[in-house]
């Protein structure tokens, strides 16, 4: 996938509401414009990369595209779990990821059970991906300081509505 590393960030929105209550895994959800907007070559899957809540620290994450095929989803979505626990949510912040690897193609379960080892084996992987020096020097990229915050005005070089921006930074 030529398109990576791929830079992005959007306000997070409300999604299917699964992620913590019934997988136990948080997930923050980009809006549909983000998920419209992505390059052609990022197929669905799972991926693994850094991102940033805010203007706060950047924590490591797996990201999810494509139409969870367990839930039969008639929508294309783009969630990510930061590898983090958060004291509270934070919908309608602003949430920035780097994709930086790719993991495996989404697939269906027999069980809600072998999707939650599978989602623990994609986290597990990501840690481990993340420790590679030509990973880590992603965690300090300029795009984690430049990002603006829900109230802040976008960089000049962007693309944006109310509710998202797209950016590809290399």
């Amino acid at each position: 996938m030529k398109s990576l590393p791929y830079f992005c960030r959007g306000e997070v929105i409300r999604g299917f509401g699964r992620g913590s209550k019934e997988l136990g895994i948080p997930t923050a959800n980009f809006p549909d414009s983000v998920v419209e907007n992505l390059p052609a070559d990022i197929s669905t899957g799972i991926y693994y990369g850094w991102a940033c809540v805010g203007n706060g620290d950047v924590y490591k994450m797996v990201l999810s595209i494509g139409w969870n095929p367990y839930y039969k989803n008639t929508k294309k979505s783009m969630e990510t779990h930061v590898i983090h626990t958060f004291k509270e949510d934070f919908y309608g912040e602003m949430l920035s990821v780097v994709m930086v690897g790719y993991i495996r193609p989404e697939r269906s379960y027999d069980s809600l059970e072998a999707l939650i080892a599978a989602i623990n084996s994609d986290i597990e992987e990501a840690k481990l991906k993340l420790e590679l020096p030509e990973h880590l020097k992603l965690r300090e990229d300029n795009f984690f300081t430049s990002a603006p915050s829900k109230s802040s005005a976008p960089p000049t070089n962007t693309t944006t509505t109310s509710s998202q921006t797209f950016i590809n930074g290399h």
